[in-house]
């Protein structure tokens, strides 16, 4: 019997790792691939029409900045780690940092004990954007088409508008209420979408049009910096 179950375990194991094993998509010269169909084929575009491997990086960001909000937004930050095709490698750490009025104490009560959920909820818990100076920094570095090339996909997606999918209708009904007692029942993000419906972002691409004119200066100062902090302070954050 023992013999006749380890012959069994031998020929199932057999059987199953003598499959050929599935594969998916290959490419044979590039690939892009992000939580978006649409960013990733801004992505795949930019490569068609000879940028490099950081310039869709950039453009597939920017793109899910317009699609996928709860992730891939110019208001939070990220990393980056890269290999060339020498061989040599590094890696860019872009992540928000505290704003310049931040203290040890700003989430404590006067007895020292922690508030709940001031540093996750509202104004109290944003931190300085780094993904517009980190992808900035990756274009000075790396990329090799204009800055304002690789923006305009993303301005155009946002005034387009996006298809909300049923993973998204979900992500947006749960966190409705946040987003209504943070900020506005009006706001964008508040709104009882549902699977299929079109979000067009017509106030991003505004902002996404100033900073392909100006750079990252058109983020960090002038007129979009002044909206963000003025908000920021009104709702209470530092």
């Amino acid at each position: 019997m023992r013999f006749y179950i380890t012959s069994l375990a031998c020929l199932v194991a057999f059987t199953v790792f003598g499959q050929s094993p599935e594969r998916g998509l290959i490419a044979q010269k590039a690939m892009v691939v992000s939580a978006r169909a649409e960013a990733s084929q801004i992505g795949a575009d930019v490569l068609k029409k000879g940028g490099n491997a950081f310039d869709a990086m950039i453009a597939t960001d920017l793109a899910l900045a317009v699609s996928f909000p709860f992730a891939g937004n110019i208001g939070g930050g990220g990393f980056m780690v890269y290999r060339l095709k020498d061989g040599s490698y590094g890696a860019l750490d872009y992540r928000e940092k505290a704003p310049a009025a931040a203290h040890r104490d700003m989430y404590l009560d006067e007895n020292g004990e922690v508030i709940p959920n001031k540093s996750t909820l509202g104004a109290t818990a944003v931190g300085i954007p780094g993904t517009i100076a980190g992808l900035y920094a990756v274009h000075q570095k790396f990329g090799s088409l204009p800055w304002s090339e690789l923006v305009q996909p993303a301005i155009e997606l946002a005034q387009r508008g996006i298809v909300v999918t049923e993973r998204q209708a979900q992500s947006l009904s749960g966190s409705r209420e946040l987003m209504i007692r943070v900020n506005h029942p009006k706001s964008l993000y508040a709104q009882p979408y549902k699977s299929g419906n079109i979000i067009k972002n017509p106030a991003l691409a505004r902002t996404l049009s100033i900073i392909a004119q100006k750079g990252q200066d058109g983020f960090y100062r002038g007129e979009v910096a002044e909206k963000i902090t003025s908000l920021v302070q009104e709702k209470g954050g530092y």
